[in-house]
């Protein structure tokens, strides 16, 4: 195993390289050496069936660990992998390594126009999904809503009732593939298979397309749906409506629509989770004496807050089981209000004079306590700096 080289070096890459890395650096090489692109030309051939080597020991878990360990003799006749290493041809004999073809489809699938080896596919194709987005408000998200949404799609052709053939007759077998979707071609080593150009994979052909739908079996048509959004629902919750996506291909299954909810943000409310915030503007006379106030909730009617006398800007106060809808559930959230005591404006001359006089009443330390003890400190900072 002297001349053969390092797998690694064979794909470029590390040997600390993920599988994804190995997996990428494989199918950029194989698509370059293909003897398909190349033909004729022995080098790239070669080089092809190296690649393909190196890729079904490094995608494998266990080969890899071998071949780490103990190189390209892992695969030896009597090998710890043996014999042939790696099955079939084995990796010094004649032709590719075993399962050099499910490595291709693998990696390529549709090489070229196809699809993954096997029976016929495409001829009654599921249908697209298909999503749109939805702002709603943020009493939409709470209390719920039904709404009607209109979505371009496709829907199956009448006329044919979705089969693509005129009077909804019954498409006739591929002539080309004999209705297996496949058809096989000869390249040195190798077998490639490859869609049916004629079927496309379908293994079947309208023979006399339906006149609505050119043989589609679909048309394209606007679909006005029913929407009910549930309570409690969030940003970037997603609705799916199963089968309201396009159409199938002649008669296939539709796919689905999914329906993705934002929430527009609230002049009043901010939302965290199941709870909400407000902030509530309030007379300095009643943060200072202590009152009553209403504040709104998020159902649209108000709540009666007690306000405690000498109540601070940034207070907050709980209001349980106010907030949002929880989301399949018959709980709720509570709701936050943050008081914000507001400053005289505009006073007259009397209000000023009895403002000056509340001043004089009484001592600093009782009637502003916090602006007190924090001039009180400052007061003893400069002192220190003094000394």
């Amino acid at each position: 195993m002297a001349g053969k080289k390092d797998y690694y070096e064979v794909l470029g890459v590390d040997r600390k390289a993920t599988p994804e890395d190995i997996k990428k650096a494989y199918r950029a090489l194989a698509m370059k050496h293909h003897p398909d692109r190349n033909p004729g030309d022995k080098k790239a051939e070669q080089k092809f069936k190296e690649l393909s080597e190196a890729y079904d020991v490094l995608k494998d878990e266990q080969k890899r660990a071998a071949f780490d360990r103990f190189g390209h003799a892992a695969f030896e006749q009597g090998g710890p992998h043996g014999p042939g290493g790696m099955g079939g041809g084995g990796a010094g004999g004649q032709g590719f390594p075993h399962g050099f073809a499910d490595i291709f489809n693998e990696m390529f699938g549709d090489f070229m126009g196809g699809g993954g080896a096997g029976g016929p596919g495409g001829g009654h194709g599921r249908g697209a999904d298909l999503s749109y987005n939805m702002e709603i408000s943020l009493e939409d998200a709470h209390g719920g809503r039904k709404t009607t949404v209109h979505v371009p799609s496709s829907v199956a052709c009448e006329p044919c009732h979705g089969t693509g053939s005129a009077g909804g007759k019954a498409p006739g077998a591929c002539p080309t593939c004999q209705g297996r979707g496949r058809v096989r071609s000869q390249s040195g080593f190798f077998t490639i298979e490859r869609t049916c150009p004629t079927c496309g994979g379908a293994g079947e052909v309208v023979r006399d397309p339906c006149k609505s739908c050119g043989g589609a079996g679909r048309v394209r048509k606007e679909k006005t749906l029913n929407v009910a959004i549930p309570p409690g629902v969030e940003d970037g919750t997603r609705i799916r409506l199963a089968g309201e996506g396009e159409a199938g291909v002649r008669g296939g299954p539709a796919g689905d629509l999914y329906i993705f909810l934002s929430v527009a943000p609230h002049a009043i409310f901010q939302r965290d989770g199941a709870n909400i915030h407000c902030r509530v503007p309030m007379p300095m006379t009643t943060a200072a004496l202590g009152g009553t106030i209403e504040v709104p909730t998020i159902d649209g009617h108000r709540a009666k807050l007690n306000i405690p006398a000498g109540t601070s800007s940034g207070q907050q106060f709980r209001l349980k089981s106010k907030g949002m809808s929880v989301l399949r559930s018959g709980a709720r959230g509570d709701m936050f209000v943050q008081a914000f005591v507001e400053t005289p404006q505009n006073l007259s001359k009397r209000q000023k004079e009895l403002l000056d006089e509340f001043t004089r009443e009484g001592p600093a330390e009782r009637m502003s306590p916090q602006s007190h003890s924090f001039f009180g400190k400052v007061k003893e900072l400069w002192e220190d700096l003094k000394e």
